[in-house]
């Protein structure tokens, strides 16, 4: 075989596929478009898998069994298309980027501990009736009332406590007054 018999040969493939798309792309194209339910990209990348399933077979593409290589051409699609759709279902669904943007950030383990200890020692530098009303309040998850009756002082005070005491560690750790609010 000639160097010009390799290149008429594969100029001759490529004029065969060439025409295949022409004149049988668009129905399987729509074919395709509706199996993989409306999703254009992953219809033409189907399309042209099927082009390339034509061309590694062109002992069918040349039969004389049937008058037009239409049906083998949407019988091949269709398959990759279940065969494709099949795939997509065994594995996990695939996230778009604004779950991602709205998903929550959990900070990890060191980031936590870190984060306690900062607030531990700015716990520590409120005054003795602040740090009891967080402790009731925050800490232990006490209702104002509960607070007030468990320290003996009345529900404005607890308040007014827990509002200075929060505003103490705000200055404190400017890093974290977000989560303080």
């Amino acid at each position: 075989m000639t160097a010009a018999t390799t290149i008429t040969s594969r100029t001759t493939a490529e004029h065969e596929l060439a025409e295949l798309q022409r004149e049988h792309g668009a129905p399987l194209f729509a074919l395709l478009l509706r199996l993989s339910d409306g999703d254009r990209q992953r219809a033409e990348d189907l399309v042209q898998e099927t082009l390339v399933r034509a061309w590694q077979h062109p002992e069918a593409l040349r039969a004389d069994d049937f008058d037009s290589v239409r049906p083998w051409l949407l019988t091949v699609g269709r398959r990759l298309a279940i065969d494709a759709r099949r795939a997509r279902q065994a594995r996990p669904a695939e996230v778009g980027d604004a779950v991602l943007e709205s998903a929550r950030v959990c900070a990890d383990h060191a980031e936590r501990s870190a984060a306690t200890l900062d607030v531990r020692e700015a716990v520590k530098t409120l005054t003795p009736e602040h740090r009891e009303v967080l402790v009731q309040v925050y800490f232990r998850g006490a209702s104002v009332a509960e607070a007030a009756a468990e320290l003996g002082i009345p529900p404005g005070t607890v308040k007014s406590r827990a509002y200075y005491a929060l505003r103490a560690l705000r200055r404190v750790l400017p890093g974290y007054a977000t989560d303080l609010r």
